[in-house]
């Protein structure tokens, strides 16, 4: 599928992204045919910045390219990583803005959802981002989302085969309550096409609210949501006190996981959602189907 037929499906707003103001912004995404064309990643060529894109779907954008240093691994535990980001002149950059404390944020995630990662690499001084992940066999999507010191945000996402044999779960087609560690994790709120959704989070432990979030990366909660077929990217950041309250619009009907970092006692921990959008706009079908802090299980 060419990348105009992928930028004409759908417009979204979305909230305070990595690198962005706490507010709205745009959000601009293809329709998806299939989970071959949901997979595609473009040319280093074919994203410009007159051809705006939702972050994650294209592995080159605006001159910058994602570029793994192996596209397939055997599965483990702390299976290591490289990576850089070329910048428009083709070699690696090493100047970054911090965002959220952090200059680059990973998020890994299984193609089926059957896992999900947030980590923060670190950098030496030729450009090189090392971590490592926990790694299942199957398809993974790893998105970088940086600021380029003089450039605009950017999620950049790359396609990981992990080998060995799947082990899929069932399919479950909403969840909107988590066990995570004894806690209980509800997100409330709907999602409608188009439109902004409030959503806020209920945590308990051990029956008892917790009302003593503590800041992580600036914020009392970070919120990702991958939309079903093509994981379109979406970070969202909690707004106000110690109960996460979140404001995010999605581009069209369909199902979206969403996944919640919140940290309490010190440890990051992540909640998993399944959420329907309701509206009239074609969801994507066909969907592909888990380091340091918010080294999470697989949900």
């Amino acid at each position: 599928m060419s990348t105009t037929a992928k930028v004409a499906g759908f417009i979204v707003a979305l909230a305070a992204a990595f690198g962005l103001a706490f507010g709205a912004g745009q959000w601009f995404g293809p329709d998806v045919e299939s989970e071959k064309s949901a997979s595609h990643e473009a040319g280093p060529n074919e994203a410009t910045a007159s051809e705006e894109v939702p972050g994650g779907l294209m592995i080159s954008q605006d001159g910058y390219t994602l570029a793994l240093d192996h596209s397939d691994t055997n599965p483990g535990k702390n299976v290591p990583i490289q990576f850089t980001i070329a910048g428009p002149d083709g070699k690696p950059i090493t100047k970054y803005d911090v965002a959220h404390e952090k200059k680059l944020h990973m998020i890994a995630v299984r193609r089926d959802f059957n896992g999900f990662q947030h980590v923060h690499p670190l950098m030496a001084a030729d450009g090189t981002w090392s971590t490592n992940l926990d790694l299942d066999a199957g398809q993974w999507r790893i998105f970088a989302d940086f600021k380029a010191t003089g450039a605009d945000a950017l999620t950049l996402g790359a396609d990981l085969s992990v080998a060995g044999r799947v082990n899929h779960r069932d399919h479950v087609t909403e969840q909107r309550t988590d066990e995570v560690d004894g806690y209980t994790v509800t997100l409330s709120g709907d999602l409608k096409a188009g439109a902004d959704a409030k959503l806020t989070v209920d945590i308990t432990l051990d029956g008892k609210p917790v009302t003593d979030l503590q800041p992580y990366l600036g914020a009392y909660g970070h919120l990702v949501a991958l939309r079903a077929g093509d994981l379109a990217y979406l970070h969202v950041h909690a707004e106000g006190g110690r109960k996460p309250v979140f404001h995010a619009a999605v581009p069209s009907g369909g199902t979206y996981h969403l996944y919640l970092d919140f940290k309490h006692n010190g440890v990051v921990r992540t909640a998993a959602f399944i959420v329907d959008a309701s509206g009239s706009a074609a969801a994507p079908t066909g969907g592909h189907g888990e380091g340091e802090e918010g080294g999470h299980g697989g949900h």
